[in-house]
């Protein structure tokens, strides 16, 4: 039996109808004792329909609370889960499902091929003697097959084994003291790392329960906490950023923390979510190869603006380009090792990222300071060459951000025929403007990295913009942002060169 199998059955038995999962916009909710007959269930539906053990098993389940319980099942019955968006247009579905190579999927769409969940119950609704294979078994017993966002790179499949997923979860449950008496909410998309370790098996291994949405609702934000007794909340910078730019009530009392994660959050952002609802802020950084959680602001207590924690559970170090640790405050490339760490990627893709070691190249820049403190710098493909000079698009965004008509702000690199590359910067304003507005902000915003960044660092544009292109999780697609350009950079009304 693995750990997630065991963990399952444990409160099933102990905790049998505390609630472990809620519906944020209905009265559905499911206890521990039907997730325990669940899991029993599709376990037994897995072995007659002749699913082998470690068989890839495709997750196209759009109710939270089937997707929910599927996905812990499948994990429980030594099955490989394999979740994706249940929302993303058919081209793409198919492009996952070719990456993924599943054995049989698991959807609650009518007619779908496969097998089928009934999202009242999360209990299979089909015979498994109907079960035709897609595909053959791909990873190791007890182990959960993710496909990453592809937002950072070529999109890679990284297979984490339960104990992994527990570490990490673990850690999460240690840091962020969850006990359980702690109701989280989630409104974060759940064929992502973070949701499945941080929210979902986190309060599983602490024993709390889980409010689920399915997306953030910023209309009645505060008042659906204070209804369901909410204790921390599961967030991202993107949610936090339109909070902010609302009136905000004092948070309700049972709120303990608001956790943001998946993407650099604003210090400007923090600063004023914290002051207003009087709630704390705990940041953090993770990537799915390290099962989620890699550093964590400290839950009680102040730290530094602008860092991401420590590191929870993992090693962490900061290195030049020939390996050797740098001093403090230098920025470098950040590695990581650790349980929850993979030594490799399916199919030995990007294999370049690991070491002898053990150490795992993230891809990021950051540096660390004289107290252990992490410092995002960006990743190494964002960062724009500028004649030669390294420009970090975080440094960038936080100079506009701290103007106060910006409610987000992205900076990304367009090709220049002398300079290579010059940053450009995407805004999108607080609130709509006409043009004037527009050519007034885009002028406060040329004075303030006047005065405050060197002269290859600023913008030679600024690009007023209603939304920035995100993924499902809250990252900016710079690529994105780069296609929406010329092939070459126009040349700017007013040059700062």
């Amino acid at each position: 039996m693995n750990a997630v199998r065991q963990l399952v059955a444990a409160r099933a038995a102990g905790s049998a109808h505390r609630c472990f999962l809620a519906d944020a916009r209905s009265e559905r909710s499911l206890d521990f004792a039907t997730l325990g007959t669940a899991a029993q269930v599709w376990c037994q539906e897995f072995d007659t329909a002749g699913v082998p053990p470690a068989a890839r098993v495709l997750l196209d389940i759009d109710d939270p609370l089937a997707f929910c319980t599927v996905h812990l099942a499948v994990i429980a019955a030594g099955r490989c889960s394999a979740p994706a968006d249940p929302a993303a247009p058919p081209a793409e579905s198919e492009r996952v499902r070719r990456a993924l190579r599943p054995w049989v999927v698991v959807s609650d769409r009518v007619g779908a091929p496969g097998m089928h969940v009934d999202p009242a119950t999360g209990l299979p609704v089909n015979p498994a003697a109907r079960i035709s294979p897609l595909g053959t078994p791909q990873a190791g017993p007890g182990s959960v097959a993710l496909l990453t966002s592809g937002s950072t790179g070529m999109p890679k499949t990284v297979v984490l084994t339960d104990r992994q997923l527990l570490h990490a979860a673990r850690c999460v449950v240690d840091h962020h003291e969850l006990t359980s008496g702690d109701r989280g909410f989630n409104p974060l998309p759940l064929f992502h790392i973070n949701a499945e370790v941080v929210a979902l098996l986190a309060t599983l291994l602490a024993g709390g329960a889980l409010v689920l949405d399915r997306r953030f609702h910023r209309t009645g934000f505060w008042t659906l906490l204070r209804e369901h007794r909410i204790t921390w909340v599961n967030a991202v910078p993107a949610v936090l950023s339109i909070l902010a730019t609302e009136c905000m009530p004092v948070a309700p009392p049972s709120l303990r923390f608001i956790r943001s994660a998946s993407a650099p959050l604003p210090a400007a952002v923090r600063t004023q979510v914290t002051a207003q609802s009087g709630v704390t802020v705990v940041e953090s950084y993770g990537m799915t190869e390290a099962a989620s959680q890699i550093t964590a602001t400290p839950l009680h207590g102040g730290h530094p603006p602008g860092s991401v924690g420590r590191p929870v559970g993992v090693e962490l170090e900061v290195v030049d380009p020939d390996g050797r640790r740098c001093a403090p405050d230098v920025v470098g490339r950040v590695r990581i090792r650790g349980d929850s760490v993979i030594r490799t990627y399916a199919g030995g893709m990007a294999a370049e990222r690991f070491d002898a070691e053990g150490w795992l190249d993230t891809g990021d820049l950051g540096r660390i300071d004289g107290d252990g403190y992490l410092f995002l710098s960006g990743r190494r493909d964002d960062v724009v060459n500028c004649g030669g000079e390294l420009v970090h698009p975080a440094e960038v965004e936080e100079i506009l951000l701290g103007e106060a008509a910006v409610a987000e702000a992205a900076v990304a690199g367009c090709p220049h025929d002398v300079l290579g590359a010059v940053p450009v910067a995407w805004i999108r304003p607080v609130c709509a403007l006409d043009h004037r507005q527009r050519v007034e902000l885009a002028g406060r915003l040329r004075l303030r990295c006047e005065q405050q960044l060197s002269r290859a660092k600023r913008p030679v544009e600024f690009r007023i913009v209603p939304a920035l292109p995100r993924t499902a999780t809250g990252k900016v697609l710079r690529r994105r942002l780069q296609e929406s350009t010329v092939s070459r950079a126009r040349r700017p009304e007013v040059s700062p060169r």
